[in-house]
């Protein structure tokens, strides 16, 4: 380990499916206060990598800590809010609602904080709606204040972007940014080029490898021209 506070560390990370390795043996740091952007195509291993640090992918092989701890202990659980690409909500309960349960499981409810987010995200209109009637751009984000009400000093997102107009995409890179300035380490799973430059580090997966690891602009050598042009 390096003396850095590291925030999530992972040694010989793998995770296979029968012969094919989703992910192969990776080693990666994560610094504490630092914003990390994964690019790869799909099935590259960036939702696979992001999946075990969550906890809901259990490794093939190697290990992952967030904090020097499990990540399926309760300590890791308390530092870490995962954005899924898929969001994931209950259908019985109203925007509002998700929110005072989330933040309440995690510790106080703050309803200005509650607020501040369904304002920023453009849901204070469907705020007593249930997200199970909602268009997919507004399930996004829906669970993207579900995400940022409680609580972290690790945030994971994978493909945040996807289904968001302009007003929700502002207020998501917004919320990034307010994260990072606060302390907490980010690592977001995206094709997005015109959000590359927000972030201090990129690193590239191809076919379950790491292909490059440096200053998130160098990867932008990596997208493909589809990519470059926001296919």
């Amino acid at each position: 380990m390096s003396g850095r506070d590291l925030a999530i560390a992972a040694g010989g990370l793998t995770k296979r499916y029968g012969d094919v390795d989703a992910l192969a043996p990776l080693d990666l740091e994560v610094a504490a206060g630092e914003s990390l952007v994964l690019v790869g195509h799909n099935g590259s291993g960036k939702s696979t990598f992001l999946g075990m640090v969550a906890g809901v992918l259990e490794p093939s092989d190697g290990w992952v800590e967030i904090h020097g701890q499990a990540v399926d202990g309760i300590p890791a659980r308390r530092h870490r809010s995962w954005l899924p690409d898929n969001p994931v909500l209950y259908d019985d309960l109203s925007v509002r609602e998700h929110l005072e349960y989330v933040s309440r499981m995690h510790g106080d409810c703050d309803p200005e904080v509650n607020d501040d987010l369904v304002e920023r995200l453009g849901l204070t209109h469907r705020v007593d709606d249930l997200p199970s009637q909602f268009s997919r751009g507004l399930r996004q984000k829906t669970a993207i204040a579900v995400a940022f009400c409680r609580p972290f000093s690790v945030l994971l997102v994978d493909e945040p972007f996807v289904g968001l107009d302009a007003a929700g995409r502002a207020a998501m890179l917004e919320l990034l940014h307010e994260s990072v300035e606060n302390g907490a380490s980010v690592v977001v799973a995206t094709h997005d080029p015109d959000v590359i430059d927000r972030f201090d580090r990129g690193v590239v997966l191809e076919n379950g490898e790491l292909v490059h690891d440096g200053p998130a602009s160098s990867v932008r050598r990596f997208l493909t021209a589809d990519d470059q042009s926001g296919g």
